[in-house]
C-alpha cells in the first residue's frame, strides 16, 4: 500500500506532492520533509512506537486533518484541548501510523513534522540516555529542553514526560511511558541517513550499533533501544536503477550488511 498511502497523506496534508514511486518505494515530500513509504511486509507492522509529532497552523486545519486521518483509523488520544495543549489529538490512520497533531509550535523549530520516540516496556526510563546517545553521535545536535514527571506520577517520577532534542538540525521529540502497550520499537518506522561516502557510511554503522546494536541487510541496522536505520550512500538510487547494469549492484546489495560503496561500483 506504500503508493496508495503516500497520495492519500499528499491529500490530507497541504504542500504535499509524490516525488517518485516504483514497486518497492514511493517518496513524498510534506512541508519540505521528505518521506519514504516501503512495501515491506507484513512482518513489520507499524507501531505508535514511533509518531509524528505534527504541528498545525489553526484549530480548523487541525481539525480537517484529525477528521481525515481518523477515517478507518482510531483515536489514540482524543482531540481535544489538554494542560499542555489549546488542541492536541492523538491518531492512528488506517495504515497504521501515528501521529499527533498540535497547534503548538515549538520554539526550536519551524518543522511541521518531528519524529517522536516512545520508550516503553523494556525500553521505560531510557530517554534520557537515548537522547545524551542520539546527540552525541550526529553533528549540529543538542538537546533542546526536558519536562519530567514529579512524584505524584509513582514509577514515572523522574522520567522524560516531553523531550526536544535536534539531530543534524531536525528536531525529535521524545517520551517515557510506564504502560505495558504490547509494542516496541521495530523496523515499520525507520530513519534514513543519507552518507556522502564510505567513511561516512563506517561512522554511523559503528556508533549507532555499538552497546548492544545489532546489523540486518542491506544497510539496516537497530541500535541498541531498537530503533532501526537506514545507512546508505547518496548515489545509491544511481547504482541500482542503471538500466544495464542495474540488477547487478541489486544482487550484490542482498548480498551485504553495511553497504560497501566500492563492491556496489564494481558490479555496475
Amino acid at each position: 500500500n506504500a503508493k496508495e498511502a503516500a497520495t492519500f497523506y499528499c491529500q490530507v496534508f497541504p504542500d504535499s506532492k509524490v516525488l517518485d514511486s516504483n514497486p518497492f518505494v514511493t517518496i513524498f515530500e510534506s512541508s519540505g520533509q521528505k518521506f519514504l513509504c516501503l512495501n515491506g511486509g507484513p512482518e513489520f507492522p507499524i507501531t505508535p512506537s514511533i509518531s509524528m509529532y505534527t504541528v498545525l497552523d489553526s484549530e480548523e486545519l487541525i481539525q480537517k486533518i484529525w477528521d481525515q486521518l481518523i477515517d478507518g483509523g482510531s483515536a489514540m488520544m482524543p482531540l481535544d484541548t489538554y494542560p499542555w495543549s489549546k488542541k492536541y489529538g492523538w491518531v492512528k490512520d488506517k495504515y497504521g501510523v501515528s501521529w499527533q497533531l498540535t497547534v503548538d509550535k515549538p520554539a526550536s523549530s519551524d518543522q511541521r513534522f518531528s519524529p517522536c520516540l516512545m520508550f516503553s516496556g523494556n525500553n521505560f526510563g531510557k530517554a534520557e540516555e537515548a537522547i545524551e546517545f542520539y546527540t552525541s553521535i550526529f553533528k549540529n545536535s543538542k538537546s533542546v529542553f526536558a519536562a519530567k514527571y514529579g512524584a505524584e506520577h509513582g514509577v514515572q517520577e523522574g522520567k522524560i514526560m516531553h523531550a526536544q532534542f535536534i539531530l543534524n538540525n531536525g528536531l525529535f521529540v521524545a517520551m517515557d511511558s510506564s504502560y505495558d502497550h504490547g509494542f516496541n520499537f521495530n523496523e515499520g518506522i525507520s530513519f534514513v541517513i543519507d552518507c556522502k561516502n564510505q567513511k561516512e557510511i563506517d561512522y554511523y554503522w559503528e556508533k549507532l550499533t555499538a552497546e548492544g546494536g545489532s546489523s540486518s541487510q542491506c544497510g539496516w541496522l537497530k541500535d541498541k533501544f531498537g530503533v532501526s536505520w537506514q545507512i546508505v550512500p547518496v548515489i545509491l538510487g544511481s547504482l541500482i536503477s542503471n538500466p544495464v547494469k542495474g540488477s547487478k549492484a541489486m544482487e550484490a546489495l542482498m548480498k551485504m550488511s553495511k553497504i560497501i560503496i566500492a563492491e556496489l561500483q564494481s558490479t555496475s
